[in-house]
């Protein structure tokens, strides 16, 4: 599985945005998905998932209430809309996908990862 990360920005608090994450190679609709992200100088940390068939997600606690993650598998697409940006949001995001039909919150179930895109919220 092949991921690419877009969506990312400079944005201020109180404001959203919508990251995507098109994927390509094996069969989408067969991989849960996930969002991590990495802040300078911390380990990078689980954000949300989202199971195969899109009937399960799961959030970081920081995040809950704010963010929220869907998938298109017609269009092999996994989404995270990101509202009320906070300063403590800025982190590069990845995405990744465990060949698995159930939600994954840790690194070590994902297979694979994109590249990143960097997200920066300005207070």
């Amino acid at each position: 599985v092949q991921l690419q990360a877009s969506g990312g920005g400079l944005v201020q608090a109180g404001d959203s945005l919508r990251l995507s994450c098109a994927a390509s190679g094996r069969t989408f609709s067969r991989t849960t998905m996930g969002w991590f992200r990495q802040a300078p100088g911390k380990e990078r940390e689980f954000v949300a998932t989202i199971s195969w068939s899109g009937g399960s997600t799961y959030y970081a606690d920081s995040v809950k209430g704010r963010f929220t993650i869907s998938r298109d598998n017609a269009k092999n697409t996994v989404y995270l809309q990101m509202n009320t940006l906070k300063p403590e949001d800025t982190a590069v995001y990845y995405c990744a996908a465990a060949p698995k039909y159930r939600i994954a919150t840790y690194e070590r179930e994902y297979d694979y990862w994109g590249q990143g895109t960097q997200v920066t919220v300005s207070s």
